[in-house]
Protein backbone atom coordinates (compact mmCIF):
# COMPACT_ATOMS: atom_id res chain seq x y z
CA UNK A 1 0.00 0.00 0.00
CA UNK A 2 1.04 3.80 -0.99
CA UNK A 3 0.15 6.91 0.25
CA UNK A 4 -1.37 10.10 -0.96
CA UNK A 5 1.86 12.18 -0.03
CA UNK A 6 3.23 10.12 -2.70
CA UNK A 7 2.99 10.26 -6.65
CA UNK A 8 4.22 7.17 -9.19
CA UNK A 9 5.81 8.25 -12.19
CA UNK A 10 3.17 6.80 -14.43
CA UNK A 11 0.86 9.95 -13.35
CA UNK A 12 3.23 12.35 -13.05
CA UNK A 13 3.78 11.64 -16.53
CA UNK A 14 0.49 11.35 -17.65
CA UNK A 15 -0.05 14.86 -16.00
CA UNK A 16 2.53 17.10 -16.72
CA UNK A 17 1.66 20.35 -18.42
CA UNK A 18 -1.20 20.07 -16.21
CA UNK A 19 -2.95 24.06 -15.60
CA UNK A 20 -1.55 24.04 -11.68
CA UNK A 21 0.96 21.74 -11.45
CA UNK A 22 4.68 22.68 -10.50
CA UNK A 23 7.12 20.33 -10.40
CA UNK A 24 10.39 21.41 -8.55
CA UNK A 25 13.84 19.44 -8.71
CA UNK A 26 15.50 19.89 -5.65
CA UNK A 27 19.08 18.31 -6.76
CA UNK A 28 21.79 20.57 -7.64
CA UNK A 29 21.93 23.41 -9.92
CA UNK A 30 24.39 21.77 -12.43
CA UNK A 31 22.58 18.43 -12.30
CA UNK A 32 19.78 20.16 -13.09
CA UNK A 33 20.66 22.06 -16.17
CA UNK A 34 23.17 20.05 -17.89
CA UNK A 35 22.49 16.39 -16.61
CA UNK A 36 18.73 17.06 -17.12
CA UNK A 37 15.52 17.24 -15.48
CA UNK A 38 11.68 16.16 -15.59
CA UNK A 39 9.70 18.67 -18.36
CA UNK A 40 9.09 22.33 -17.23
CA UNK A 41 10.45 21.13 -13.88
CA UNK A 42 12.00 24.83 -11.34
CA UNK A 43 14.97 24.45 -9.49
CA UNK A 44 15.25 25.52 -5.97
CA UNK A 45 16.86 23.92 -3.14
CA UNK A 46 16.63 23.94 1.03
CA UNK A 47 19.74 26.05 1.14
CA UNK A 48 18.03 29.32 -0.55
CA UNK A 49 15.49 29.42 2.44
CA UNK A 50 17.51 29.32 5.50
CA UNK A 51 18.45 32.23 8.16
CA UNK A 52 21.53 34.09 6.16
CA UNK A 53 22.18 35.48 9.89
CA UNK A 54 22.71 32.57 11.89
CA UNK A 55 25.51 29.78 12.26
CA UNK A 56 23.17 26.96 12.29
CA UNK A 57 22.69 26.09 8.76
CA UNK A 58 18.91 24.54 8.88
CA UNK A 59 17.23 26.96 10.51
CA UNK A 60 14.52 29.07 8.32
CA UNK A 61 14.82 32.57 7.26
CA UNK A 62 12.82 34.72 9.73
CA UNK A 63 11.62 37.05 6.56
CA UNK A 64 8.74 34.70 5.60
CA UNK A 65 8.14 37.57 2.61
CA UNK A 66 11.32 37.04 0.95
CA UNK A 67 10.26 33.10 1.27
CA UNK A 68 6.98 34.01 -0.14
CA UNK A 69 8.83 35.59 -3.42
CA UNK A 70 11.11 33.58 -3.60
CA UNK A 71 8.55 30.91 -4.08
CA UNK A 72 6.21 32.79 -5.85
CA UNK A 73 9.03 32.98 -8.72
CA UNK A 74 8.99 29.15 -9.31
CA UNK A 75 5.27 29.97 -10.16
CA UNK A 76 3.98 28.60 -7.07
CA UNK A 77 0.12 29.76 -5.69
CA UNK A 78 -1.43 28.39 -2.37
CA UNK A 79 -3.91 26.28 -5.07
CA UNK A 80 -0.90 24.45 -6.57
CA UNK A 81 -0.24 21.23 -6.73
CA UNK A 82 3.19 20.81 -5.63
CA UNK A 83 5.57 17.65 -6.79
CA UNK A 84 8.74 17.34 -5.52
CA UNK A 85 12.15 15.29 -7.03
CA UNK A 86 15.55 14.34 -6.47
CA UNK A 87 17.84 11.84 -6.85
CA UNK A 88 16.98 9.84 -3.50
CA UNK A 89 20.33 7.99 -3.39
CA UNK A 90 22.55 11.29 -4.04
CA UNK A 91 21.62 14.01 -1.49
CA UNK A 92 20.19 14.48 2.20
CA UNK A 93 16.25 13.89 2.30
CA UNK A 94 16.40 17.30 -0.39
CA UNK A 95 12.93 16.51 -1.30
CA UNK A 96 11.79 15.64 2.46
CA UNK A 97 13.77 19.16 3.79
CA UNK A 98 11.40 20.71 0.48
CA UNK A 99 8.10 19.31 1.35
CA UNK A 100 8.31 20.18 5.25
CA UNK A 101 9.36 23.56 4.35
CA UNK A 102 6.09 24.40 2.36
CA UNK A 103 4.00 22.49 4.56
CA UNK A 104 5.12 24.13 7.74
CA UNK A 105 4.41 27.50 5.16
CA UNK A 106 0.69 26.19 4.94
CA UNK A 107 0.65 24.70 1.78
CA UNK A 108 -2.07 21.85 1.16
CA UNK A 109 -1.06 20.23 -1.91
CA UNK A 110 2.14 18.55 -1.50
CA UNK A 111 3.70 14.99 -2.62
CA UNK A 112 6.72 13.22 -3.49
CA UNK A 113 7.51 11.58 -6.74
CA UNK A 114 8.10 8.25 -5.71
CA UNK A 115 11.64 7.06 -6.84
CA UNK A 116 12.79 10.49 -8.26
CA UNK A 117 15.08 11.09 -10.64
CA UNK A 118 16.36 6.99 -10.37
CA UNK A 119 13.38 5.46 -11.01
CA UNK A 120 12.21 8.26 -13.99
CA UNK A 121 15.34 8.09 -16.08
CA UNK A 122 15.72 4.04 -15.13
CA UNK A 123 12.15 3.86 -16.87
CA UNK A 124 13.82 6.31 -19.82
CA UNK A 125 11.29 8.99 -19.58
CA UNK A 126 11.43 11.77 -21.05
CA UNK A 127 13.66 14.70 -19.62
CA UNK A 128 15.03 17.99 -21.18
CA UNK A 129 18.19 20.37 -20.13
CA UNK A 130 18.87 24.41 -19.24
CA UNK A 131 16.37 26.19 -16.84
CA UNK A 132 11.82 26.72 -16.94
CA UNK A 133 10.66 30.28 -16.64
CA UNK A 134 7.05 29.92 -15.07
CA UNK A 135 4.57 32.38 -14.50
CA UNK A 136 5.14 33.96 -10.91
CA UNK A 137 2.82 32.85 -8.45
CA UNK A 138 0.92 33.88 -5.79
CA UNK A 139 1.81 31.81 -2.70
CA UNK A 140 0.78 33.23 0.85
CA UNK A 141 2.64 31.81 3.83
CA UNK A 142 0.74 30.62 6.78
CA UNK A 143 2.90 29.06 9.08
CA UNK A 144 2.35 26.07 10.62
CA UNK A 145 3.95 26.67 13.84
CA UNK A 146 3.51 22.84 15.13
CA UNK A 147 5.72 21.52 12.46
CA UNK A 148 8.71 22.84 14.04
CA UNK A 149 10.27 22.91 17.48
CA UNK A 150 12.80 25.54 18.62
CA UNK A 151 15.57 24.81 20.65
CA UNK A 152 14.38 26.21 23.66
CA UNK A 153 11.10 24.10 23.81
CA UNK A 154 13.10 21.47 22.73
CA UNK A 155 15.64 21.57 25.76
CA UNK A 156 12.18 21.61 27.98
CA UNK A 157 11.09 18.41 26.83
CA UNK A 158 14.55 16.69 27.45
CA UNK A 159 14.70 17.86 30.94
CA UNK A 160 11.55 16.41 32.07
CA UNK A 161 9.78 13.34 31.94
CA UNK A 162 8.22 12.54 28.20
CA UNK A 163 6.78 9.28 27.95
CA UNK A 164 4.09 10.87 25.30
CA UNK A 165 7.34 12.73 23.25
CA UNK A 166 9.46 10.30 21.10
CA UNK A 167 12.79 12.08 20.29
CA UNK A 168 14.03 10.67 17.09
CA UNK A 169 17.87 11.13 15.70
CA UNK A 170 17.82 10.44 11.79
CA UNK A 171 21.58 10.97 11.89
CA UNK A 172 24.24 8.23 11.21
CA UNK A 173 25.06 5.49 13.87
CA UNK A 174 28.57 6.89 14.17
CA UNK A 175 27.29 10.55 14.32
CA UNK A 176 24.97 9.22 17.07
CA UNK A 177 27.23 7.61 19.02
CA UNK A 178 29.46 10.67 19.13
CA UNK A 179 32.00 10.13 16.88
CA UNK A 180 33.74 13.40 15.73
CA UNK A 181 32.32 15.57 13.02
CA UNK A 182 34.24 18.43 11.66
CA UNK A 183 32.60 21.97 12.41
CA UNK A 184 30.68 20.05 15.08
CA UNK A 185 31.41 22.01 18.40
CA UNK A 186 30.43 18.86 21.09
CA UNK A 187 29.92 15.14 18.77
CA UNK A 188 26.89 12.84 20.60
CA UNK A 189 23.11 12.62 20.80
CA UNK A 190 20.18 14.58 22.56
CA UNK A 191 19.87 12.24 26.00
CA UNK A 192 16.84 9.92 25.73
CA UNK A 193 17.12 10.29 21.72
CA UNK A 194 16.38 7.16 19.66
CA UNK A 195 18.35 6.47 16.67
CA UNK A 196 16.38 5.84 13.54
CA UNK A 197 18.58 6.01 10.17
CA UNK A 198 17.13 8.60 7.43
CA UNK A 199 18.17 6.23 4.86
CA UNK A 200 16.74 2.84 5.62
CA UNK A 201 13.41 3.29 4.06
CA UNK A 202 13.83 2.99 0.40
CA UNK A 203 13.27 -0.05 -2.19
CA UNK A 204 16.48 -1.17 -4.32
CA UNK A 205 14.91 1.17 -7.49
CA UNK A 206 14.62 4.05 -4.86
CA UNK A 207 10.70 3.95 -4.26
CA UNK A 208 9.59 4.26 -0.41
CA UNK A 209 8.84 0.89 1.09
CA UNK A 210 5.63 -0.26 1.72
CA UNK A 211 3.84 1.74 4.40
CA UNK A 212 3.10 -1.33 6.59
CA UNK A 213 7.01 -2.22 6.81
CA UNK A 214 7.98 1.31 7.24
CA UNK A 215 5.22 1.23 10.43
CA UNK A 216 7.13 -1.81 11.77
CA UNK A 217 10.28 -0.45 11.43
CA UNK A 218 9.49 2.34 13.39
CA UNK A 219 7.37 0.29 16.14
CA UNK A 220 10.16 -2.11 16.50
CA UNK A 221 12.66 1.13 17.25
CA UNK A 222 10.04 1.78 20.28
CA UNK A 223 8.35 4.81 18.70
CA UNK A 224 4.85 4.53 19.03
CA UNK A 225 1.51 5.81 17.33
CA UNK A 226 0.49 8.10 20.53
CA UNK A 227 3.26 9.79 20.55
CA UNK A 228 4.54 13.46 19.48
CA UNK A 229 7.32 12.98 17.48
CA UNK A 230 10.69 14.98 17.45
CA UNK A 231 13.14 14.67 14.49
CA UNK A 232 16.24 15.54 14.11
CA UNK A 233 19.82 15.61 12.38
CA UNK A 234 22.49 17.65 11.96
CA UNK A 235 20.72 20.50 10.29
CA UNK A 236 16.78 19.45 9.72
CA UNK A 237 17.24 18.04 6.24
CA UNK A 238 17.45 14.02 7.37
CA UNK A 239 15.20 14.50 9.55
CA UNK A 240 12.32 16.22 7.51
CA UNK A 241 12.84 13.15 5.41
CA UNK A 242 12.08 10.97 8.21
CA UNK A 243 9.32 13.74 9.04
CA UNK A 244 7.87 12.65 5.83
CA UNK A 245 8.34 8.84 6.88
CA UNK A 246 6.72 9.09 9.78
CA UNK A 247 3.85 10.93 8.02
CA UNK A 248 3.46 8.00 5.65
CA UNK A 249 3.38 6.19 8.59
CA UNK A 250 0.35 7.57 9.79
CA UNK A 251 2.27 9.66 12.59
CA UNK A 252 -0.19 12.11 13.54
CA UNK A 253 1.81 14.94 15.77
CA UNK A 254 5.17 15.00 14.25
CA UNK A 255 7.46 18.03 14.07
CA UNK A 256 11.02 18.97 13.17
CA UNK A 257 13.71 20.32 14.71
CA UNK A 258 15.57 22.44 11.94
CA UNK A 259 18.60 23.78 13.56
CA UNK A 260 19.03 20.04 14.63
CA UNK A 261 22.97 19.40 15.62
CA UNK A 262 24.16 22.43 14.40
CA UNK A 263 22.41 24.45 16.70
CA UNK A 264 21.95 22.14 19.89
CA UNK A 265 25.89 21.23 20.15
CA UNK A 266 26.70 25.01 19.71
CA UNK A 267 24.99 25.76 23.40
CA UNK A 268 26.87 24.21 26.06
CA UNK A 269 23.35 24.42 28.32
CA UNK A 270 21.72 21.82 26.12
CA UNK A 271 22.72 18.16 27.32
CA UNK A 272 24.90 15.95 25.19
CA UNK A 273 25.60 12.46 26.17
CA UNK A 274 27.61 9.76 23.98
CA UNK A 275 27.72 6.14 23.45
CA UNK A 276 31.36 5.50 24.18
CA UNK A 277 30.88 1.54 24.02
CA UNK A 278 29.32 1.79 20.83
CA UNK A 279 32.02 4.35 19.49
CA UNK A 280 34.68 2.23 20.68
CA UNK A 281 33.39 -1.32 18.66
CA UNK A 282 32.39 1.02 15.57
CA UNK A 283 36.34 2.47 15.65
CA UNK A 284 37.83 -0.83 16.27
CA UNK A 285 38.63 -0.35 19.86
CA UNK A 286 36.74 -2.85 21.78
CA UNK A 287 38.01 -3.36 24.83
CA UNK A 288 36.09 -6.64 25.51
CA UNK A 289 37.47 -8.56 22.52
CA UNK A 290 40.62 -10.38 23.42
CA UNK A 291 43.07 -11.67 20.83
CA UNK A 292 43.05 -15.29 20.18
Amino acid sequence: MKHPLLIDTDTLHSRLGSPGLVVIDVRGRAAYEFGGHIPGAVHTTWHEYSDPDAVPKGLLNPDVGQIERHLRTLGISNESEVVIYSNPFDNWGDEGRMFWMLEYLGHQHLRILDGGWVKWTAERRPFEHGQVSPVIGNFNAQPVKTLAISKDDLKLIVRASHDHTAIVDARSLEEYVGKEVPGIPRPGHIPSAIHVAWNGFLNKDATVKDVDVIREMLEDKGIRGDQEVICYCTGGVRAAWLYVILKLAGYRTVKNYPGSWWEWSRDFACPVEKDFHALQKILGFDQTARPS
